[in-house]
């Protein structure tokens, strides 16, 4: 059957990025989690109007949940209201819950929100990195190895080779 597209709705892909994330933290490992939403959220990160910037992962009764990840109502004419800071719970596997949480209270890790996207099947998933903190001088070289990175793909680039 051919997929219809809706103007503006994203049906798979990224609805939500943290691009901070990738900077400021060292991420060992990636997790993806799938996201207790009510219906109106989903309709609202279909419309890539969510923001995980300043959220984070914890732990609340032996579970993971998200905080402070901002979610706007819909305003399709729907008449429940939700709180759009409201902290959502993750779904993982027994074991990786256990498997994040000793690796927090060990080694000192965080958990950082990376992105929230849709996957294949249409399911909102949360991709969740388990990060060491940068310091300055860590970020410094990250800066310095992308701006090189750049210049050396320009460079390439304008000789007439692809890279």
């Amino acid at each position: 059957m051919a997929e219809k597209k809706k103007s503006g709705l994203i049906s798979h892909g990224i609805a939500a990025q943290n691009r901070k994330g990738r900077f400021n933290y060292t991420i060992l490992e990636t997790v993806e989690a799938g996201l207790v939403l009510k219906g109106p959220e989903v309709k609202s990160l279909r419309m890539g109007r969510a923001a995980i910037n300043e959220a984070y992962a914890g732990e609340r009764d032996g579970e993971i949940w998200l905080f402070n990840s901002y979610i706007p109502e819909y305003q399709g004419g729907v008449l429940s209201r939700f709180d759009t800071r409201a902290p959502r719970k993750l779904l993982l596997h027994k074991k990786q819950v256990a498997h994040l949480l000793g690796a927090v209270s060990r080694a000192g890790a965080s958990l950082v929100p990376l992105d929230v996207h849709f996957n294949a099947r249409g399911r909102a998933k949360l991709t969740l990195g388990l990060g060491q903190g940068r310091k300055k001088e860590d970020k410094r070289h990250a800066i310095a190895e992308r701006d090189w990175q750049r210049d050396k793909a320009r460079l390439l680039r304008s000789k007439g080779k692809d890279f």
